[in-house]
């Protein structure tokens, strides 16, 4: 019954759209978490703090490696989330006059311009500088929002399938993550900076996902549609804007043209053929419209579980002496935390074909409760043991994970896909996840901080000793 159910659910997806997808999300995100990890395991200072599931690059751990003990490490966080942020703030406003094919090509080369640029400065002990780094974070943050939001926006054309597997992939993107660092220099003994110079190849799959697996048969047929004359779309537009109809022959006229490179030199054409501003503003009150049904509870959950694996996780410890304590090492829940955390993930962004969220609030509300009591955990210590922590940083996994699969799903069925509307909606939401990383950063530097006092003046300072073990 089950298996055929499951069978059911699949039936019609194309395996190439599913493959592509996939590939650009495990590569987008695989970054991510690999960076998280990586910094948990190099930098296990109790304000380092864990970043999940934002668009970091996996650059951000060479940084952390880099910029030596007298550097703030929220500098790093600065550089790798703000340009992420105000990509996806600002872009969805005018990137589709940039064609598909010639964003992953920038993307592309963004994302391993960064990663070079930081493998190849030497160290801080070596005569390095730490600006020069920091543009190389700032580089490959452009590329991860900016890929984020165009391939959220790809799914339009190719339906629930490919954002299920687009889903799937930044899930398995944390688990693969977090035992990358551990495999290539622990077993296979690499350096950071090896590993590196390794990863700069990352993109390349990403090229090849798009640009080779990827049917191109979708993307081709979005402009069937017929345009009217440059003056009679103009006056068309100004009478829509002023009767408030934000659905008709504007959205048409902004979408991209017909075919994939051949884009590029009728986009801008068409973009001047009608006034910018009305165009601005059509988006910008869909954005308003968006707000409450979809970017509001993605950005709540954001915010509750990135605090919790910032400003709370570090400050869950056990004694170690416990018999239910798994660890010889303080050091060693942090990274613990983040991998059952990213397996709640994966689980949570893998069931779209089989399980729908219909409302966004109710998960978002119960993170939030996450997130109230796993601070009073890490003040009164009324849990028993750590393995009931496991099962609540699993739990919220799920809840993270379903509300950002469910929030895009709910967008392809209940936004028009008329006249690019659907599309632009895809990306404009995206800025919600980085929104609340931002709000989530810097309230988790000042709840660590406080949690970890709070602790220490009642004679506990594990949260101190990650270096001693």
């Amino acid at each position: 019954m089950y298996r055929a159910r499951i069978k059911a659910a699949f039936d019609g997806a194309d395996p190439r759209v599913c493959l592509a997808f996939w590939l650009f999300g495990i590569i987008i995100f695989f970054r991510v978490q690999f960076s998280n990890f990586c910094a948990s395991i190099a930098n296990p200072s109790p304000r380092a703090g864990l970043i999940n599931n934002v668009l970091y690059v996996i650059i951000l751990s060479a940084a952390l490696d880099l910029v030596g003990p007298t550097v703030p490490k929220g500098v790093v966080l600065l550089a790798d989330v703000i340009p992420s942020f105000l990509t996806k703030l600002v872009a969805p406003y005018f990137i589709h006059l940039v064609p598909y094919p010639v964003r992953i090509l920038i993307f592309a080369l963004l994302s391993t311009a960064g990663m070079l640029l930081i493998a190849l400065t030497p160290a801080f002990t070596e005569g390095g500088t730490v600006p020069t780094k920091m543009m190389g974070v700032v580089l490959a943050s452009l590329s991860s929002g900016g890929g984020e939001l165009s391939f959220l926006g790809l799914t339009h054309f190719y339906g629930a399938f490919s954002l299920a597997s687009w889903g799937s992939g930044t899930g398995a993107a944390g688990l693969v993550g977090a035992g990358a660092y551990a495999l290539a220099t622990t077993v296979l003994g690499m350096g950071v900076k090896t590993t590196l110079l390794l990863s700069a190849v990352l993109p390349a799959v990403m090229l090849v996902a798009f640009f080779v697996i990827l049917p191109r048969g979708p993307m081709m047929e979005r402009n069937r549609y017929k345009k009217l004359p440059n003056e009679a779309l103009a006056a068309t537009i100004v009478d829509h804007v002023e009767a408030g109809e934000e659905e008709s022959t504007l959205s048409a006229a902004a979408r991209e043209d017909e075919g994939l490179l051949d884009v590029s030199s009728r986009a801008p054409n068409d973009a001047k053929s009608i006034p910018w501003l009305h165009t601005f503003w059509i988006n910008l009150r869909r954005a308003r419209g968006l707000f409450f049904p979809y970017m509001l509870p993605l950005l709540l959950v954001y915010i509750a579980e990135y605090t919790i694996n910032q400003g709370v996780a570090p400050t869950l410890l056990f004694d170690l002496k416990s018999p239910s304590t798994p660890f010889s090492s303080y050091r060693s829940f942090y990274p613990t935390y983040s991998f059952i955390y990213q397996a709640g993930v994966f689980i949570a962004r893998s069931s779209l074909p089989i399980l729908r969220l219909r409302h966004l609030y109710p998960p978002s509300f119960l993170q939030i409760l996450n997130l109230a009591l796993l601070i009073l955990q890490a003040m009164f210590d009324f849990l028993p043991n750590v393995w009931w922590v496991f099962v609540i940083v699993f739990w919220e996994g799920l809840l993270g994970g379903i509300v950002y699969v469910n929030t895009f799903a709910k967008i392809l069925e209940e936004v028009k896909g008329e006249d690019g509307e659907r599309e632009f909606s895809l990306g404009a939401v995206s800025v919600s996840d980085s929104g609340g990383i931002m709000v989530a950063g810097v309230l988790g530097i000042g709840l660590e901080v406080a949690l970890c006092g709070w602790q220490v003046k009642r004679g506990k300072d594990w949260c101190m000793r990650f270096e001693r073990g």
